[in-house]
């Protein structure tokens, strides 16, 4: 792999006395798509949180184009780039389409170009801009998913933490956020570490991938390389 953007070096998380990660380390190069994969339960949405520092490293560090964040506020690693869709997508439900969006850029002063990320947002997903006015929790799951991943991109990242996207979506919807995925790495250069539990779709968009099974990574590898590892066929693939 390239220089990475992020490096987790070690991390171990509890909750309480349950340990949740144990040295876990992975990078995300500058401009790829990682995934992460694994059973319920492995760890995954864990270690997005650890990055995101809304839990707290017990051991280790997370380093981001080169500057240790594990121990800024989530606010400051926001400000730094790496915002994160939470699993559930979590939108603001009693708030419309637009002021969703709205809370996306909260830490911007740029204006003009708050407002030419509404416009590349509604270019994303054209949904959202004949939605815009209407609450959130009106919307579909489908649709909450394009809001949530909207959200993110109001805040121009460097770098989008995905949470399971495809989680109760009907397989039409997944396609169609998936082909999103793949527009915002491939055409406007995002850096995307992917949490998905449809290890066959997380492969087949990402570069690089780990699998984690009980808080620790058991297996990585080039992506295309897992897809054609016979264990990881048994075990995640169904063949």
């Amino acid at each position: 792999m390239s220089e990475p953007l992020l490096r987790v070096e070690s991390i171990s998380a509890s909750y309480g006395n349950i340990s949740a990660l144990e040295n876990v380390s992975l990078q995300v190069p500058r401009g790829e798509i990682v995934a992460l994969l694994g059973a319920n339960g492995a760890g995954k949405s864990t270690t997005l949180n650890v990055i995101s520092r809304i839990v707290r490293p017990t051991a280790g560090s997370v380093w981001f184009d080169g500057q240790r964040i594990h121990e800024l506020p989530t606010d400051e690693i926001v400000r730094r780039g790496i915002v994160q869709v939470p699993e559930g997508r979590e939108v603001f439900r009693d708030m419309s389409v637009r002021e969703n969006l709205e809370m996306g850029a909260y830490a911007r002063r740029d204006r003009s170009g708050v407002a030419d990320d509404f416009e590349q947002v509604f270019r994303t997903f054209p949904r959202l801009r004949e939605r815009a006015s209407q609450k959130a929790a009106t919307l579909s799951g489908g649709e909450q998913q394009m809001l949530a991943t909207g959200r993110a991109m109001m805040a121009r990242p460097r770098m989008i933490l995905l949470d399971e996207p495809s989680m109760g979506l009907a397989p039409l919807i997944i396609e169609q956020i998936f082909d999103t995925i793949l527009t915002l790495n491939r055409e406007q250069g995002m850096t995307i570490l992917l949490v998905e539990q449809n290890v066959k779709l997380a492969l087949s968009v990402s570069s690089y991938a780990y699998i984690l099974e009980n808080g620790e990574v058991a297996l990585e590898g080039k992506s295309a390389d897992l897809r054609n590892d016979e264990g990881v066929r048994r075990a995640y693939l169904g063949a």
